[in-house]
């Protein structure tokens, strides 16, 4: 058994058991992928894709959470990952150039429904930097036993793992903490506690955090709709038995307002919860794990007072939505070198999208415009896996699966059947006219190796084919009418978009390598030189079908565009290392690390640029640990944005440099942290921030969304 769990140990700490992740095999054991400011364990956590797979800390994620609520934000400092900016707390990952709808985010092994048409309450918004346990993240090709239904990388977040007291004994373990941010006049706090005994755990989280708008670097001055506020409680009961572990929580989320700068509404109110359950079993024949979740979700859109608040009711849009599924993962240890995992997975989704009317307005009433009427997506996985452990150096991994997706919707009605009102009405109408029944069967598969050439040089290949078929929303939208487009988009481009009943599943191959060199487990250096290349058939992209007119019926700069099935390639490479400068004879120890990221973006299909591509950035930062003291000094530096998507009329932005320093104090489980994030106060415009609509609508200025200007940051927090 005990070389049972040796080949599985991986397995063990990705499914969020209390085995410790720090033991690795001599394949793995330099995997370690060097980020600027951000502890990363040795073993990657995931299966079959070291080079590729990171995991940071909850320590590291909760010191960042001073200076961000956003957990999408805080991932962006790995290499190859950065974040389309949004709301406060929603970011909208992307990785390589894929955004958040098209890699697989997983919160404690459960995915959450995107359940708005501007998409303001993605998955990493149900989750908090204050409590989040982990994260691990595959930037390159990931196996099929993470997810389908994906085209690019993973992102697993896992909120905390079960603790449980020696035997006859009884545990009582916490951590508080809170923040102040000086930029936006931003505070909050977080409380973990835990009870348990030798078979029984119980786990409370709970978190609030709070903004005002937040300035602008220099001269920017404040930037409106950037404000924010939500509050998140959880509570998870575990029970370990000799029929293995159990696992019950349940948790909801209240987020009052969160404001929108790239958008036309705010958020104005997101209530959420949700009850997961799991199962994870350890046999000589093999490993069980079986979960089961549903999460109920009501969300609201109109306008905050940045946009002009709600006197003549605004423009409320309201969606409901219902998701549940169940996993079921088999791992059975056929030989000493061979493991094959089985697996099932089924996710439903239900959601209505619909608009209230406004009392006396002439185009938003005198009905309810009905977006999506009750809609649903059922995605039914199967795959099986085949890990083999050749020697201690070389690792495959190899896996096949299959994705049945079926969606529907009834039909739909516009406010009204008023002049101003006619094109949503011949639009419904049309609509209305034809099936709305669409099945999809999506075959996907990846390919992975690892070899040890010597303790001190690693390589890693990897390739996929996955499919992703669309949303609800890039299929089922169909307003035509100028303002019920501008409704729908998570691009921040002030642009309308309408959906497309024949679009069908994209189709992505990726090929994805790393070279990984270091001093061979003496901790002085690491270098990893990652390059990929993916190519997309039937790329949901957009195209041009009208331009936009304001009131007056003159231009108004914006476009109507309709989704559309293109063929998109992007290729890069990540560069990452570290070097420990030197270490004390106390463990303290002070280290250079710095990253690099470069990627390319295209649509083949007119051979222009794919939106929202992170142009050429990098990050070198100086770090001290020790007891008691710890400080940091890190410069991020950007590239000019000049590669921009001219069918969405893209803005440029110009490049910049931004330096963060900051330090700690810890004494007897007590920390208190000081650091000023764009020390010189710097003004930039985010590269992937999208126009910010909402200043546009004050002052009739276009331009991108300016990035947060110098922000001093107190945190203190206390391990008990």
């Amino acid at each position: 058994m005990t070389s049972f769990f040796r080949r599985h140990r991986r397995l063990w700490c990705l499914a969020g058991t209390t085995l410790s992740c720090g033991i690795a095999a001599p394949a793995l054991a330099q995997q370690v992928t060097a980020l600027p400011d951000v502890d990363v364990h040795s073993d990657a956590a995931v299966p079959g894709a070291p080079a590729d797979a990171v995991t940071v800390t909850r320590e590291d994620i909760a010191r960042h959470g001073a200076g961000s609520s956003d957990l999408a934000e805080i991932l962006a400092r790995l290499p190859g990952l950065s974040a389309y900016g949004a709301g406060g707390f929603s970011s909208l990952p992307s990785i390589r150039g894929l955004d958040n709808q098209r890699i697989g985010i997983l919160v404690d092994g459960v995915p959450i429904d995107y359940a708005c048409p501007n998409n303001m309450n993605p998955p990493l918004s149900y989750t908090d930097p204050q409590t989040t346990g982990s994260v691990s993240v595959v930037t390159g090709v990931s196996p099929v036993s993470l997810g389908g239904d994906t085209i690019g990388g993973s992102i697993l977040v896992q909120t905390a793992r079960p603790s449980f007291a020696k035997p006859g004994e009884t545990l009582f373990t916490g951590r508080a903490s809170g923040y102040y941010r000086s930029n936006g006049d931003a505070f909050g706090g977080a409380l973990s506690l835990t009870a348990a005994t030798d078979t029984v755990s119980l786990t409370y989280n709970g978190s609030y955090t709070r903004s005002q708008d937040y300035d602008g670097g220099g001269k920017d001055g404040k930037v409106r709709s950037t404000e924010y506020a939500k509050t998140d409680h959880s509570l998870s009961l575990a029970a370990q038995t000799g029929a293995g572990l159990f696992q019950l929580s349940a948790g909801i989320q209240y987020a009052p307002h969160e404001g929108f700068p790239n958008q036309y509404m705010d958020m104005t109110d997101n209530r959420s919860w949700f009850l997961n359950g799991r199962y994870q079993g350890y046999f000589d024949w093999g490993n069980v794990d079986f979960a089961a979740h549903y999460r109920n979700t009501s969300h609201e859109m109109n306008f905050l007072a940045d946009k002009g608040g709600t006197a003549d009711g605004g423009m409320p849009m309201d969606t409901r939505d219902h998701g549940a599924g169940y996993s079921l993962k088999v791992s059975l240890p056929v030989s000493s070198r061979d493991t094959i995992t089985l697996g099932s997975e089924f996710q439903h989704q239900w959601l209505d999208d619909y608009w209230p009317p406004v009392a006396g307005s002439m185009m938003m009433g005198p009905d309810t415009f009905v977006n999506i009427n009750r809609a649903h997506r059922n995605r039914l996985g199967t795959y099986a896996e085949w890990q083999a452990d050749w020697s201690s150096r070389l690792t495959t991994t190899l896996g096949v699966r299959n994705d049945q997706v079926w969606m529907n919707t009834g039909d739909v009605q516009p406010y009204g059947t008023g002049m101003m009102q006619m094109a949503d009405g011949m639009a419904a109408a049309a609509f209305n006219a034809v099936g709305h029944r669409r099945h999809d069967s999506n075959w996907s598969g990846s390919a992975l190796a690892h070899y040890q050439a010597s303790p001190g040089v690693g390589f890693d290949i990897g390739y996929a084919r996955k499919v992703r078929s669309p949303t609800l929303y890039e299929r089922y939208s169909w307003g035509r009418g100028g303002m019920a487009s501008q409704m729908i988009g998570w691009f921040g481009d002030g642009n309308g978009y309408v959906g497309n009943l024949n679009l069908t599943p994209e189709r992505a191959d990726t090929v994805s390598g790393a070279v990984t060199f270091s001093s061979a487990g003496k901790g002085g250096w690491s270098l990893k030189i990652a390059p990929y290349l993916t190519h997309v058939s039937d790329y949901i992209d957009a195209v041009k079908i009208a331009d936009l007119t304001n009131m007056m019926g003159m231009p108004s700069g914006f476009v109507q565009l309709q989704f559309a099935n293109r063929e998109a390639r992007f290729y890069g490479v990540d560069v990452s290392g570290d070097l420990r400068l030197w270490r004390g004879a106390s463990g303290a120890s002070a280290r250079l690390i710095a990253t690099a990221n470069w990627l390319h973006g295209e649509n083949l299909a007119d051979r222009d640029p794919l939106y929202h591509q992170m142009p050429f950035n990098g990050t070198i930062a100086f770090q001290y640990s020790g007891k008691p003291w710890d400080a940091r000094l890190e410069v991020q530096a950007v590239a000019d944005k000049s590669r921009v998507d001219p069918t969405r009329r893209e803005p440029k932005t110009d490049g910049y440099a931004l330096v963060n320093v900051g330090g700690g104090y810890t004494w007897h489980g007590i920390r208190l942290g000081v650091d000023v994030s764009n020390l010189f106060d710097s003004a930039y415009a985010l590269p992937l921030g999208g126009l910010s609509l909402g200043d546009y609508g004050a002052t009739g200025v276009l331009r991108p969304v300016p990035g947060r200007g110098r922000s001093v940051n107190v945190e203190l927090s206390a391990v008990f």
